[in-house]
């Protein structure tokens, strides 16, 4: 008869170490490497936090082999964000050759002006996140167009990716067919459309003080400065591409698969290869040009779409902001965010496997009494969950268990749990930059968290106003007390 190995449960220290140590690391890493510390550096303090993690499991009684099974199991849970990264490289790059993204960018020089560009960039996010339910499509299709316009006009680009990100989770929060909006009440036990309904009160106000602040913001631009740029960037446009209304069909199918549901990776492969017949058939004079070899014209075309899908496109035009816009795209510039992903979902799931996040949630509740000390503690759980296991649906599903039952303790209606996972855990996971969300923002946006994270004005807002309505008592709705019937004698 084997012993049973006692595994003991870890104290409070025992959590914080690998944390404090990641934080440490990671400012570290801003400091010496700047802008590049996402291009191996972070990587490298999460494998770091990751082994410290695993030491001290080991010294509670647990096996490696039973952590190594939790780390894999963590990277599992990313591979589905991993392989619509590698199809949104794709997208990319063929939608740049068709002349979907450069027609965008077109038509947005024309109706957009400098003045009302970064509210009607948030405003246009917010609408297409919320008919189909994603703030990935709608940042890797209408956000990718709008740094385009950004360029063209001489816009700030961290402002006009904070306004696509305020819009993009706008609206992905608020619709019915999207992934954590449906999860959020799920763990808390809550009917969908009353969790939305129960969500504008904090989602609705701060959404309305994001844009006056991108409109004045936007005030602020000077116009006159912009209108030679955007004539200058549309002949160079119109030279390069066939500028046409029928390039954007591409655009038009990826967003009628996901209004009725498609799941992500095959509607977004589908754009891409879509892209790819696309820039054949409109784009066959640029095509032609961007590869000389001995094959026949066909086969020519065709590794060109091909290299396309793997390793994006590159353009040689007059204007180098224009170059270093569209020269982009291809599965092979999503690697690199894949590498991290993996390393930080490596981290939390070591984190989760031994014990030290509970550790750190039960320390939370100490001491909290009111219905604003539980939403506020709820949401800020959320916001570390996202910080350490880098996953947004970990920060909704993690806390939402630990929290259900103390919820109905308190007499808490759960309406009041599924709104804060959302409110703490949904909006701040693309402004961390090694969270899947973050990490996935900065591939396709090509704008850093850290560069736009003072300006995603929605996602920053949110959380805080919920707080303050906690605190408040402003629709914090309480469970109806059971009713005692008095039978008579």
């Amino acid at each position: 008869m084997t012993e049973q190995k006692i595994i003991k449960q870890p104290t409070l220290v025992d959590a914080l170490i690998p944390i404090i140590t990641l934080i440490v690391m990671m400012f570290s890493a801003v400091v010496l490497f700047g802008a590049d510390s996402s291009f191996g550096p972070n990587q490298i303090a999460l494998l770091i936090g990751m082994f410290l993690a695993a030491a001290i499991g080991l010294k509670n009684g647990h096996t490696w082999k039973d952590i190594e099974k939790g780390m894999v199991k963590g990277i599992s849970m990313s591979l589905g964000a991993c392989l619509i990264l590698l199809a949104v490289g794709s997208l990319i790059g063929t939608w740049m050759l068709a002349g979907t993204v450069p027609t965008l960018i077109y038509y947005g020089l024309s109706l957009l002006s400098p003045s009302l560009f970064y509210a009607a960039s948030c405003a246009i996010c917010a609408v297409v996140a919320m008919s189909i339910g994603s703030s990935w499509t709608t940042a890797a299709t209408i956000g990718v167009a709008l740094i385009g316009v950004a360029t063209g006009m001489d816009l700030s680009l961290p402002i006009t990716a904070g306004a696509i990100v305020s819009g993009a989770y706008f609206g992905d929060k608020l619709s019915p067919l999207s992934e954590t909006t449906n999860l959020a009440p799920a763990i808390a036990g809550t009917d969908l459309f009353e969790h939305i309904k129960y969500m504008l009160w904090t989602t609705v106000p701060s959404f309305l003080i994001a844009m006056v602040l991108f409109v004045i913001l936007g005030f602020q631009e000077d116009a006159a400065s912009s209108a030679e740029r955007i004539i200058q960037m549309q002949e160079v446009l119109s030279l390069e591409f066939n500028i046409a209304w029928y390039t954007l069909i591409p655009l038009f199918v990826l967003l009628f698969l996901a209004i009725n549901k498609m799941p992500a990776f095959p509607a977004v492969a589908i754009g891409a290869i879509l892209g790819g017949v696309w820039a054949l058939l409109f784009q066959s004079e640029l095509v032609m040009g961007m590869l000389t070899t001995e094959h026949s014209d066909f086969i020519t075309s065709l590794m060109v779409v091909w290299t396309a899908l793997f390793d994006g496109v590159s353009f040689s035009t007059p204007d180098d902001n224009l170059n270093s816009l569209l020269s982009r795209g291809g599965m092979s510039s999503m690697l690199n965010t894949i590498w991290l992903i993996i390393c930080a979902m490596s981290f939390g799931a070591v984190l989760e496997k031994v014990g030290l996040l509970t550790a750190i949630v039960s320390a939370c509740l100490k001491g909290a009494h009111s219905a604003g000390d539980m939403v506020s503690r709820t949401i800020l759980t959320c916001i570390g969950t996202n910080l350490v296991t880098a996953d947004q649906y970990i920060s909704i599903v993690m806390p939402g268990r630990m929290y259900k039952e103390e919820f109905k303790k308190r007499n808490l209606h759960q309406l009041n749990l599924s709104r804060s996972l959302e409110d703490g855990g949904t909006i701040t996971s693309p402004l961390i930059p090694w969270n899947t969300c973050g990490a996935y923002m900065h591939g396709v946006l090509g704008v850093h968290p850290f560069a736009y994270i003072f300006y995603a004005f929605f996602n920053l807002i949110n959380p805080i106003l919920a707080i303050i309505y906690a605190y408040a008592g402003i629709k914090i709705l309480r469970l109806e007390p059971p009713k005692v019937v008095i039978k008579d004698n």
